[in-house]
């Protein structure tokens, strides 16, 4: 069986403002993965991912840049236990 995990990401950079949580839903569909992005206060977009470990390293190398018109500068994560969502929302 695939070991369902989920992993918690902090991105900065001009990462608001750039279509990036409309991409990353886009991107966490694609790969089948669930959970949510949101723009903070601070900035940054933060992003719950909840999947198979091969879809997640995916979604974090296509995190390390985003869409074409984002700059990102920094990429914090850290693995979570599983949560079940019905799929993947923006927030």
């Amino acid at each position: 069986m695939t070991t369902q995990i989920c992993m918690h990401y902090y991105v900065s950079g001009k990462v608001q403002g750039v279509w990036f949580r409309a991409s990353t839903k886009e991107q966490a569909d694609q790969l089948g993965l669930t959970g949510w992005v949101r723009n903070l206060p601070n900035g940054e977009v933060e992003v719950l991912a909840c999947g198979d470990k091969e879809s997640l390293a995916k979604l974090h190398t296509w995190l390390k840049t985003g869409p074409r018109l984002a700059e990102v500068t920094a990429l914090r994560y850290e693995e979570r236990p599983w949560e079940d969502y019905d799929g993947f929302s923006v927030l």
